[in-house]
Parts: C-alpha cells; structure tokens; sequence
C-alpha cells in the first residue's frame, strides 16, 4: 500500500462509501480504485488527485497533504546515481536490498533524518 492509498481508503471508509460508488462518480473502474489504495498501480496524475480532492470536498490543509502523498507514492521508484559518488550508488543499492527488512521506526528515522538534511540544503 502507498500513503495514498492508504489515506485514500481511510477517507472513503470513513464517509461510507463504497469503491464501486467512488469509481462510478469519478469515471474509473472500481479496480483502478482497488489497484490504486493496494499500490499496484503507479501515483495518480495530478488530474485524478484533483478529482478526488473534489468527490471528498476536501480544501487547504487537506487538499495540500493529498497532493504531497500522490506525489510520494509511486511503488516503483527507480534510483539514478550516474554522475554521482560511489557512495551514492552503494547507498542507494543498500537501501533496496534492505528495505523489506527495516521496521516502520527505521523508516520513520531515516526519513526524519533525510529530509532534515534536504532542509539544510
């Protein structure tokens, strides 16, 4: 599952609705919807985020977090380190051989860690 996804099914369960009934009102298939809350499909284009954020009648704050999960969910991220140091090309490959292995709290700091450094850039 995506953060998306995640979140995309927590906001439709919590309005009772059903993914067949979602799908219909966006004109998708109520696969697409299943595909895209599982992670099986690529993040949603900017098109369909707005969309959704329009069946919800979500603004501001929320509508802002819906946009930065899609933006954030694509299940297959490919890592280019061409042109980079060695040590990136090794951390990069360190990171996909271990990441099935690494509990919620070492993702939770690496990503704390991460994008602290991205601040300070």
């Amino acid at each position: 599952m995506t953060p998306f996804g995640e979140r995309l099914r927590q906001l439709r369960r919590e309005r009772g609705i059903t993914q067949r009934e979602m799908a219909a009102a966006l004109g998708v298939s109520a696969a697409y919807l299943s595909a895209l809350e599982h992670g099986h499909r690529g993040a949603p284009s900017w098109a369909m985020v707005q969309k959704i954020i329009g069946f919800f009648n979500v603004i501001w704050d929320e509508a802002e977090e819906l946009q930065r999960l899609a933006a954030a969910s694509d299940p297959r991220v490919v890592v280019g380190t061409a042109g980079l140091s060695p040590q990136a090309t090794e951390f990069a490959n360190t990171v996909a051989d271990a990441i099935a292995e690494l509990s919620e709290t070492d993702l939770e700091e690496l990503t704390a860690l991460v994008t602290a450094r991205r601040g300070r850039a």
